[in-house]
């Protein structure tokens, strides 16, 4: 029976993790490149979200969670086939109408996130074969392990919003292309600073909003799981807030809205996976484990592999979404105000479970994306020349600009 309470919190998520994407993401992201390369970004975040539509409806929603085997879904939802009006999700109380419609909005914003990696030097041909080949080639396949009855939730591995399905395979995605892709001009000294400090807290502030969504409404229900959901992600985003901008004070002098911001998407990230698992205890604990391991890693990535990664996706959000599924197997306990591990498991034997599903995640995730760069490359070329980059992608590519100045 399909129960109105869940079906209007989900119908309400879904609308909140689009609204992460579109404006959330666009904005955040548009804010931190230079002016002159604003559409682009803002392009590329929406061009992604109506291509991986029409991709999720053909599909990989079929691949992802129809039944099949251990690694992939079968097609028995190819184009929704056999879809109907009643038809409810086993264990629910919603249609799966609408289950399919908020699974979709996280097939938008993985991809997106992506973008981060590769703004203001690749061409716009390259974003929607990438986009579009990593969605079937990766997003979908470990969808299915975690969330569609694969071989990982056959695990019990614990990921209650994507830490490894959303940011572990984006972030580690995006190390890819960003180093096959090479760095921008004057990398990494010479990179002009963000555009709009205050564009990308707006984005920022979307992003937290449309965050309860995503992790609260990841519950499927409306109940007490989706209240504790929201209320660590709340928490845990505020305090790995606090600690950016802290770290930025004592070690420049000077706390940066940009800073603080960041760090408010790192906490987001960290507490995803275990946002539905853990207490207020763990909420705080995560916000602050993210807040000092992201930051870390932004300088790890940047100025010893020396890839640039423009907008630090795996920084905030592979880095993030490892420590919070790691983190997960401790916090999730009873003794520290979780929910409590499956009957059997220990915390030695789930945390064994986490670093399988992270380390299976991150590999896959690296060797296809490798090769689906190489697809890429050999159909259209992934960067723009240097002349494109001198005058900006917005009117290189697209033949606008952002601004009449």
């Amino acid at each position: 029976m399909i129960d109105t309470g869940d079906t209007a919190w989900i119908l309400t998520s879904t609308a909140l993790v689009l609204f992460m994407t579109l404006p959330g993401l666009a904005l955040f992201y548009g804010g931190l490149v230079q002016s002159k390369n604003i559409l682009s970004v803002l392009m590329h975040c929406i061009a992604i979200a109506c291509m991986a539509s029409v991709i999720w409806f053909i599909a990989a929603y079929s691949l992802a969670f129809a039944e099949g085997n251990a690694l992939i879904g079968g097609l028995s939802r190819f184009l929704l086939v056999g879809l109907t009006r009643d038809a409810v999700v086993d264990g629910t109380g919603i249609p799966e109408s609408l289950f399919f419609m908020f699974q979709m909005t996280f097939a938008i914003i993985t991809p997106a996130l992506i973008v981060g990696a590769f703004v203001e030097r690749i061409k716009f041909s390259a974003v929607l074969v990438f986009s579009g080949l990593w969605l079937i080639v990766v997003y979908a396949p470990v969808t299915h392990w975690v969330w569609g009855g694969g071989w990982l939730s056959g695990l019990g591995v614990l990921d209650f919003a994507g830490g490894i399905v959303v940011h572990l395979t984006a972030g580690v995605s995006a190390l890819v292309i960003a180093w096959q892709l090479g760095p921008r001009p004057g990398f990494p000294d010479g990179v002009r600073p963000p555009h709009a400090p205050w564009l990308v807290m707006v984005g920022a502030c979307m992003l937290w909003v449309g965050w309860f969504g995503f992790n609260a409404g990841s519950a499927l229900a409306a109940g007490g799981d989706a209240a504790m959901a929201m209320l660590v992600t709340h928490m845990s985003a505020a305090v790995a807030s606090l600690v950016w901008m802290v770290i930025e004070w004592v070690k420049y002098g000077k706390p940066s809205v940009v800073g603080l911001v960041t760090g408010t998407i790192a906490g987001l990230a960290t507490i995803t996976p275990a946002s539905g698992f853990v207490g207020p205890a763990g909420g705080i604990c995560l916000g602050l484990a993210g807040g000092v391991l992201c930051y870390i890693a932004v300088d790890v990535v940047k100025r010893r592999l020396r890839i640039d990664d423009s907008l630090d996706v795996l920084a905030v959000h592979g880095i993030g979404g490892l420590t919070g599924t790691l983190l997960a197997a401790f916090f999730a306990t009873a003794a520290l105000g979780g929910v409590g591990l499956a009957d059997g498991a220990t915390v030695a034997s789930q945390f064994g479970v986490q670093v399988i599903g992270c380390v299976v995640t991150l590999i896959w995730s690296a060797l296809a994306s490798y090769v689906i760069i190489k697809i890429t490359q050999a159909t259209c070329g992934l960067r723009v020349p240097d002349e494109a980059m001198i005058d900006g992608l917005d009117y290189s590519t697209h033949g606008e600009r952002g601004y009449s100045l």
